[in-house]
């Protein structure tokens, strides 16, 4: 299987009137301190808070009428929760949502309060993928996962395309990493459109296996990273994201957590915008000074913003 800037394009007029088209924003703060023109895409104010939405919906708004008659099954951090939740409620169906045990309340909060129906897990010795299909495969459920989807995928590109046709031609494209298929959308979609461009994956320094993955040329396992960006807490890439990102992805960069932390106070400090760690991370490359040399125009894509106050307090207090 494959994606193409045409699958894209599909998935966005798919979604167009049912997804945001999320705003780009420019700070001369952050151009200063990065040293370019920074245009950032704020998937922080899509629905559900996060870009999941769009390849979420994409893919369950294809499921045939029967499919959708008997329920949609996910595995999910938090942000594909919600997204898959609110998916089906969208499509007059119901949802089942695989969450580990130590998902932030707000997450889980978010996704029952869409109508969904949450079973945990421990993360550190359940294997999520195995209970998601097994669930699935006991209820007679549709599973849509979080990354490994050729429609997730195009989804997740329409974040890219929205962007690049607002901006026009870039040198860089910066875009978080965890399971890869944010960035596997967004290359294929600035590949497609703009062939130069550069696209760079930032990891946290806790949980590069996609760095290592690029850098061993196959895919490799880590132990299950414990960081603050716990939408990145993935231990291996995806195979089709990774067979994507292999061809299209030029580089990953790591940040620590207290790089992370800085570039949410300075989102929020700066920009007046809230940001959840994962999302923060392509920040914290730019402000970390991570991407060297830097290129001259750069665009940014903060994945989400789903964090409660009390957790938002704690990390950037």
């Amino acid at each position: 299987m494959t994606v193409t800037l045409d699958d894209v394009r599909d998935a966005a007029a798919r979604i167009e009137g049912v997804a945001h088209r999320t705003p780009v924003l420019r700070s001369r703060t952050l151009n200063s301190l990065v040293g370019a023109e920074v245009f950032v895409k704020c998937e922080n104010l899509q629905r559900v808070g996060a870009f999941k939405f769009r390849g979420a919906y994409n893919a369950a708004s294809r499921l045939t009428p029967e499919q959708l008659s008997r329920g949609i099954a996910a595995y999910s951090s938090g942000n594909h929760a919600q997204a898959v939740a609110l998916a089906a409620r969208e499509l007059g169906t119901t949802a089942v949502i695989v969450m580990p045990e130590d998902t932030p309340t707000s997450k889980v909060e978010a996704t029952r309060g869409y109508g969904a129906e949450v079973v945990t897990y421990d993360r550190y010795t359940g294997d999520r993928v195995a209970i998601g299909e097994a669930l699935a495969a006991e209820r007679g459920l549709a599973l849509i996962p979080p990354y490994e989807h050729p429609h997730v995928i195009a989804g997740q590109g329409t974040a890219a395309l929205e962007l690049l046709e607002e901006t026009g031609d870039l040198d860089a494209l910066v875009v978080p990493v965890g399971g890869g298929g944010l960035i596997a959308g967004s290359a294929t979609a600035a590949k497609g459109l703009q062939p130069g461009i550069k696209v760079i994956g930032v990891e946290p320094e806790e949980g590069d296996d996609t760095k290592r993955s690029l850098e061993a040329g196959r895919r490799v396992s880590i132990a299950v990273p414990r960081t603050i960006a716990d939408g990145q807490a993935a231990d291996i890439p995806g195979e089709l994201t990774f067979s994507l990102n292999q061809k299209l992805v030029d580089d990953i960069v790591l940040v620590s957590d207290d790089e992370i932390r800085q570039a949410m106070r300075t989102a929020f400090e700066r920009m007046k915008t809230v940001v959840e760690p994962s999302g923060a991370t392509p920040l914290a490359a730019l402000l970390a000074g991570r991407i060297d040399p830097v290129p001259r125009r750069i665009g940014v894509i903060v994945s989400g913003g789903n964090i409660d106050t009390r957790r938002f307090a704690q990390l950037v207090g």
